[in-house]
């Protein structure tokens, strides 16, 4: 699928109420937020690999934030959420790119996890099966600029606990979310977040310029506790409009919605990247890798695979001399 057709695809998933992301800003406290709710994106992603629960859980949420915080940025090109632990899910990456298309994956030690499985995994996911390590966002525009990433550790019994922290150390920029992801009733995983921040000064307008510090702090402490009693049906349940969700919360606020864009299940493999990377690789060191007289290369995101026989990969590497 072509970046035009994901286009194509996500604008027209964004009249669904489903697969789609909401801009929206509180005009009385001058915050902007977005809210995204996902279903078959999300659904499609994670039904392509047989992940346990737990990590089939921890993925969805992070795809998730993924794409809300990606929402949030000015980018062309792959945002990238990724976290890495010594727990039993040992490494998760999402990746949104600026066109919609989203993808994600998790790594996990089968036996770690086993063990891992107590009453406190559903009270602080995080600790429990991620363990220490890192939350990573990066921001790739391609050649000829300059790649952006910002690391903290991870802090929080959950994964919207962690990017509260991220926020908080990395960019001291005011920051209020919450994720909720989980299977429906047809056993399809749905998805859905809700981000407010403080704008920026530039953006804020004159009302922001002209309050108080007590009152923006007042503005802040009352969207908090707003956002703080949603509910995760109220995020994920594709029957109720989004706009009616953001109406419920934030009315009182001056709640005021903007053009909402969609969202797409895509994997940016090809046959032709694969070939890209054997060509990079000694040719001594790929016929190392045969299994039955072929190398399968097999795309963690996807799990599509490439085979290639020896007489494949004499054109893959006869057309590189």
């Amino acid at each position: 699928m072509t970046t035009a057709a994901v286009s194509t695809l996500a604008s027209a998933l964004a009249s669904r109420d489903i697969d789609v992301v909401q801009p929206f800003q509180l005009d009385r406290s001058n915050l902007r937020g977005r809210m995204v709710r996902l279903g078959p994106v999300l659904d499609e992603i994670l039904g392509r690999h047989a992940y346990p629960g737990p990590v089939a859980q921890m993925l969805a949420e992070t795809i998730t934030l993924a794409t809300t915080l990606a929402a949030a940025l000015k980018y062309e090109g792959v945002f990238t959420l990724q976290t890495k632990g010594d727990g039993p899910i040992n490494l998760m990456v999402a990746d949104v790119t600026s066109a919609g298309a989203v993808r994600g994956y998790a790594q996990f030690d089968e036996d770690k996890l086993k063990a891992a499985l107590t009453d406190e995994v559903e009270k602080a996911p995080v600790p429990a099966l991620l363990g220490k390590g890192y939350l990573a966002f990066t921001v790739d525009q391609g050649e000829h600029t300059q790649r952006y990433q910002g690391i903290v550790g991870l802090e929080g019994d959950r994964m919207d606990d962690c990017v509260r922290h991220y926020f908080t150390q990395s960019e001291q920029l005011a920051t209020g979310i919450v994720v909720h992801a989980g299977l429906s009733d047809g056993g399809a995983w749905g998805g859905g977040a809700i981000m407010l921040q403080a704008l920026p000064d530039e953006d804020a307008g004159s009302v922001a310029s002209d309050a108080k510090p007590s009152d923006l702090e007042d503005d802040w402490r009352r969207a908090m506790a707003l956002l703080s009693t949603v509910t995760p049906a109220e995020v994920l349940d594709p029957a109720l409009p989004v706009n009616d969700v953001l109406f419920r919360l934030f009315h009182e606020e001056e709640v005021r919605a903007y053009d909402p864009h969609g969202l797409a299940a895509q994997c940016r493999c090809s046959r032709e990247r694969v070939v890209t990377v054997l060509r990079s690789l000694p040719r001594e060191e790929v016929a190392e890798l045969k299994v039955d007289g072929a190398v399968d290369v097999g795309c963690e995101f996807c799990s599509t695979h490439y085979r290639f026989d020896d007489a494949e990969l004499e054109t893959v590497y006869g057309s590189a001399s």
